[in-house]
């Protein structure tokens, strides 16, 4: 392993550790539970039913994807990227006069 390691360039291995930090806080929105039954559904994904399909779908939204490839989107981009695609700072429309 540390062979490996010791091969790629360091800017690399920053951003594996980064991908790897943001995907531990998204996969923090889950139970223990959670967990432990997505990856009992994920090892059985090929024979799934109906309603353990629509399971997993429920659990997988509550990773949030979107906001996790916006995060690692605003992280890996050189340049800044439009919050609609971040999903950061979205501006609330309440303390608007209209």
């Amino acid at each position: 392993m540390l062979r490996t390691v010791r091969h790629i360039p360091l800017f690399k291995v920053i951003a594996i550790l980064q991908l790897a930090l943001l995907a531990r806080r998204h996969l923090g929105a889950l139970t223990s539970a959670d967990r432990r039954r997505a990856a009992q559904l994920i090892r059985h994904s090929r024979n799934l039913t109906p309603a353990e399909r629509h399971e997993l779908i429920d659990l997988a939204s509550k990773l949030e994807p979107r906001a996790f490839a916006g995060a690692v989107a605003h992280k890996m981009s050189p340049v800044p990227l439009p919050r609609r695609i971040t999903g950061r700072g979205s501006r609330s429309k309440t303390g608007r006069s209209g």
